[in-house]
């Protein structure tokens, strides 16, 4: 990934307030805000520009996370038109500094988060596939260029919806990765930036034990409810890399009940995550 240098401006002080964010030598501008603050965030200059915005938010059902993505040529009238949606509670808008970014840019740049953040799959999207545009092969490149940029912003004003749950640099061979075994069943996984992330492939228990606590049960069935864990073969098995909020969460859903992280994940040759933090 490129390096960057980000300039993040609170006019209020307030990380969680209204807030813009920049990068050097890149020609785009963030702006982001909670929803109430939208008459502000709908005041700013910069949303008389083409842009792209997201809408962030949860799932009132599922509780799980929800977002819209979307363009247009005024984004504050796009913006104003979305006050129905009654998920989310946060905007983030990206807009072009010069007068470069077209229509057209703008369309190919929401077909594209929408792909990703499909593929990323940590938001429930609240739209189908976006056609996109077709643009010059140059346009294309700078496009890509813009979009690597929005990745690197996302997670600094608040948002991991393009953020993979397994880094691409990550490697199922790497000495740090960690075992937890219960019975017929084994998963594979390390620590990750937001806690601890279990592989896809990985197996647990399907009987959840007696003393199992309330929110260990919660916790396995919104796995199943999501589609992240199926029933095969007498097992749960994970269908896709699922990321947890510390080690001891992952081990209680593989193994059925309340579990010690820091023990019951081990290297192959015996060690455990709790020896191999004191090692560090």
């Amino acid at each position: 990934m490129t390096s960057a240098t980000i300039k993040l401006f609170l006019p209020h002080g307030d990380a969680k307030s209204l807030r813009t964010a920049e990068i050097s030598n890149w020609s785009g501008k963030a702006i982001a805000a909670p929803r109430t603050e939208l008459d502000e965030l709908l005041s700013r200059e910069e949303l008389d520009k083409p842009g792209i915005y997201i809408l962030l938010g949860t799932d009132p059902e599922t509780n799980a996370p929800r977002a819209y993505i979307g363009e247009a040529e005024v984004l504050r009238e796009r913006l104003k038109q979305h006050k129905s949606k009654e998920f989310w509670i946060g905007a983030i808008a990206f807009v072009s500094k010069d007068e470069n970014l077209t229509k057209a840019h703008v369309r190919h740049l929401e077909s594209r988060l929408l792909s990703e953040a499909t593929s990323v799959g940590r938001y429930a999207l609240d739209q189908n596939q976006a056609g996109g545009s077709k643009l010059p092969e140059s346009d294309r490149e700078d496009m890509e260029v813009f979009l690597g940029r929005i990745r690197q912003l996302l997670p600094v004003l608040g948002s991991d919806i393009l953020t993979p749950v397994v880094q691409q640099a990550t490697s199922m061979s790497a000495p740090d990765l960690l075992f937890c075994t219960v019975k017929n069943a084994e998963a594979q996984g390390k620590r990750s930036p937001n806690g601890f992330v279990v592989y896809k492939g990985s197996t647990a228990v399907a009987e959840e034990r007696p003393s199992a606590h309330q929110w260990v049960k919660n916790l396995r069935q919104q796995l199943l409810d999501e589609g992240t864990l199926v029933i095969e073969n007498g097992l749960l098995r994970f269908v896709k890399d699922a990321e947890f909020s510390s080690p001891s969460s992952a081990a209680a859903t593989i193994k059925g009940g309340n579990a010690n992280g820091l023990t019951a994940w081990r290297r192959k040759d015996g060690t455990t995550l709790r020896e191999l933090d004191e090692m560090a």
